[in-house]
């Protein structure tokens, strides 16, 4: 037996929650900061000519079209079900971060690399180098900025995990790649400085040039890892272990259900869930009875995980050759047959 999806009230779980207006807010700070970094990066390559400084300014344009693809992945999801989509659009978000780690790997890490290998092989020296400081102090700054932003968005959502579990947990991607980047981003700048440093105090071009490989290595690490993660969530993620405990508990809540025999969850998106399960009813019951035993097991899963839109309710009788023994949100709230 199956249900409609019903209205989506604001989301109960850190790791399954869309983040709303947290994660948008944190990507619209980190853009407004790389489009002025970018400008002031390249009005200072100009001027200086440093390979550590050019490598920064197209890492920052790589971040501004990283921020425009997130914010396009969350307009384009935000369209409704259709026949040839009956679950929604909400997955674009994830291939459009996906696409983010694509171009910060081909668009940032690339270019980099050859620009520190190409400044390797033909050392120069750096022009106006007092240019190059007030530069890199203004970006870091400004980089601080966007990043202290995103860590206060996401400290509301990341609960009492770690920052680095919160970035494989959460089924948003937009928090975590900002946070990832602008880290990216400081670290690169620090990078960029010492090179520029090491350059002027020894005279040789070589530092600035391994500065610019410092900072696509850097750039494809972080892009590796967005990839990995982005990948997992467009193949398809469960919920969180605490989020099936509570949609076990709430369907053995009520009397109808006797136990749950089977369970599968399925983000369809960072804020819909779609909820799988057998449930064990009484043969002595009749239809009308186990229909509304199954209406009131959708409204418990509803009120204890108010994301999970889509519900999904098998009645079935118990084998014990047939319970999915296996899943430890069964297995927590098993309790015996009535």
């Amino acid at each position: 037996m199956t249900s409609r999806p019903g209205p989506q009230p604001a989301p109960a779980d850190p790791e399954s929650a869309g983040h709303g207006g947290a994660g948008l807010r944190a990507v619209l700070a980190a853009l407004g900061a790389n489009l002025g970094i970018a400008a002031t990066k390249f009005a200072a390559y100009a001027i200086t000519g440093s390979a550590s400084l050019l490598a920064e300014a197209v890492h920052s344009v790589a971040d501004c079209g990283n921020q425009m693809l997130l914010l396009l992945g969350r307009n384009r999801a935000a369209r409704g079900q259709t026949e040839e989509h009956p679950f929604g659009y909400g997955r674009e978000r994830y291939f459009y971060a996906f696409l983010v780690a694509v171009v910060l790997l081909t668009g940032g890490a690339a270019f980099s690399i050859y620009e520190g290998i190409h400044k390797v092989t033909h050392p120069a020296p750096i022009r106006s180098p007092a240019v190059a400081f007030g530069v890199l102090a203004v970006a870091i700054v400004l980089e601080s900025l966007s990043l202290r932003t995103a860590v206060r968005q996401s400290r509301q959502f990341r609960g009492r995990h770690g920052w680095l579990a919160f970035i494989r947990r959460a089924k948003a991607p937009e928090l975590p790649t900002v946070l990832l980047e602008d880290s990216a981003a400081l670290a690169g700048l620090a990078f960029a400085t010492a090179g520029v440093t090491l350059t002027v105090v020894t005279g040789n071009g070589l530092w600035d040039g391994l500065g610019s490989l410092a900072i696509g290595l850097l750039l494809a690490a972080v892009a590796v890892v967005l990839a990995v993660e982005t990948k997992s969530l467009l193949i398809g993620e469960a919920a969180s272990a605490e989020v099936e405990q509570a949609i076990v508990a709430a369907l053995a809540a009520g009397p109808e259900v006797q136990r749950v025999i089977h369970l599968r969850t399925l983000h369809i998106g960072p804020e819909t869930l779609l909820v799988a399960a057998k449930i064990a009813v009484r043969g002595s019951d009749q239809a009308s009875t186990i229909a509304a035993g199954i209406d009131a097991a959708e409204r418990r899963i509803r009120a204890a995980v108010p994301i999970a839109e889509i519900i999904y309710l098998e009645p079935d009788l118990y084998e014990s050759s047939r319970a999915d023994t296996t899943d430890p949100a069964i297995r927590a709230a098993r309790r015996p047959a009535d």
